[in-house]
């Protein structure tokens, strides 16, 4: 590999970007919010089938595309194309998914701009700052820009210094971080009045609604969300792995962690949901007992539980939305290096120079998006998580499965892992990518559809 390019230093290295990517607003904003929207429980086994059953194989796929290419999306994908409208094909699969990555981090700058203002809020209150503490914690045009802009900068300031000191290092830093603060809220939240009843909501399914249409495709794109999947980023950080190392095990640690912290953060949030109940709060609709507010329910919610907790909660809040902050930074800094790893390679651009410019673009669509709050949020929300990426994940399976040649790709599969023929990865996963894969989520899509 060009030295150029870079690569992750370590297999732990790797393992922390990649889950740090996979671990971000999906799971601990994103993945709680559907359940609670989408019958509690049995979200959460729809999700935890199709994250295993379709996300895994198709985050294996977008990884063995990168590794094989060791190049940007758009080149990855066509250095396994042979014909002409098979590279047109992967310029519009990768540079779709480069778009696609660009749009989530427009919007994803917005929230996480809300975490770090609610980071803030605390601090201003101790200290006595009551205008500025008012200030942080209101929804107004003004802070929304200066805490976006202040987001997108953190996230530029980290992608211009490459992959071992900027992506690697800080991931190794910020997950161990953001995982000791989820696991000392959740302590606390157990021990409070209401607790017990979220937790039933969240463990207990009502498998009547499970095969519903707008849960399914919600499951469906939160898992392709929460990892990643079609945006290209999986796709970059195969690129970066040595060709030493065995990709089947890492892409099943990354799954595998990215699930189980969607799960402890739906063992956080809920239950607080229901605590926060307990106290007074509306939570659900008296009249529909639908969920009041999904976009900005741990806005609403925990900053009142909080609140209740006395002057020890205004610890406990910062702790939190630093943990959802961290948690922002580490996805953000994966999706800006979709579009930044692209323009380097194919513009001969330097990466800082590269990495300011997207940036740049970035927040002029964040800032539009911010100015047209009600009409836009939600709508790049829908476009891109819920449509985009399954449909973008499906095309990197019809890649593997139909464009590249079987013989070149069980050889990539081998590489790192030369025993993998005796395994049952090396036995169904070929097939499976090829057919379940596509005809499992075009039944999704096609149920929506007819629903």
């Amino acid at each position: 590999m060009s030295a150029v390019r870079g690569e992750f230093s370590s297999r732990f290295g790797f393992i922390m970007a990649a889950a740090g990517s996979a671990v971000g607003l999906g799971n601990i904003w994103g993945f709680p919010t559907q359940t609670a929207s989408n019958g509690g429980a049995a979200f959460l086994v729809a999700y935890l089938v199709l994250a295993f059953f379709l996300a895994y194989p198709a985050l294996m796929a977008e990884l063995m595309i990168g590794r094989h290419g060791q190049a940007n999306a758009v080149s990855s994908l066509q250095k396994i194309s042979n014909k002409p409208w098979q590279k047109h094909f992967a310029f519009a699969v990768g540079f779709g998914g480069i778009l696609c990555a660009g749009f989530i981090l427009s919007f994803y700058a917005i929230v996480a701009g809300w975490m770090l203002s609610a980071t803030a809020e605390p601090i201003a209150t101790l200290v006595g700052a009551n205008t500025a503490s008012k200030w942080l914690s209101e929804q107004s045009l003004t802070r929304n820009i200066i805490f976006t802009m202040i987001f997108i900068v953190l996230t530029v300031a980290i992608i211009s210094r490459g992959v071992e000191n900027g992506i690697e290092k800080w991931s190794k830093r910020l997950m161990p971080a953001l995982l000791g603060i989820l696991f000392a809220l959740i302590a606390y939240v157990m021990t409070q009045d209401g607790a017990m009843e979220g937790l039933k909501a969240y463990l207990v399914p009502d498998f009547s609604s499970i095969f519903d249409a707008k849960l399914l495709v919600s499951a469906l794109g939160q898992a392709f969300f929460s990892l990643s999947l079609g945006t290209s980023v999986m796709i970059i950080y195969g690129s970066y792995i040595s060709k030493k190392e065995n990709l089947v095990s890492l892409g099943a640690y990354v799954t595998l962690i990215d699930v189980f912290i969607a799960f402890v953060a739906g063992l956080l949030i809920i239950p607080a949901m229901y605590v926060a109940q307990a106290q007074g709060v509306e939570i659900f609709s008296a009249t529909t007992g639908k969920l009041l507010s999904e976009d900005t329910l741990v806005f609403q919610v925990l900053p009142a539980l909080f609140d209740g907790m006395g002057e020890v909660g205004l610890f406990v809040g910062f702790s939190f939305f630093a943990l959802m902050s961290i948690a922002a930074l580490t996805s953000s800094i994966s999706m800006l290096e979709a579009p930044v790893s692209y323009t380097v390679e194919r513009f001969g651009m330097k990466r800082v120079q590269a990495t300011w410019l997207i940036g740049a673009l970035i927040a002029i669509v964040s800032i539009t998006i911010v100015c047209n709050l009600s009409s836009l949020f939600g709508l790049v929300i829908t476009l891109t998580t819920k449509v985009a990426q399954p449909l973008l994940g499906l095309m990197c399976c019809i890649f593997v499965g139909w464009i590249w040649y079987r013989g070149s790709l069980l050889k990539a599969i081998q590489e790192g892992n030369p025993e993998v023929h005796n395994t049952l990865f090396w036995k169904i996963w070929p097939w499976y990518t090829k057919f379940v894969c596509p005809l499992a989520i075009g039944m999704v899509f096609l149920h929506s559809l007819l629903s």
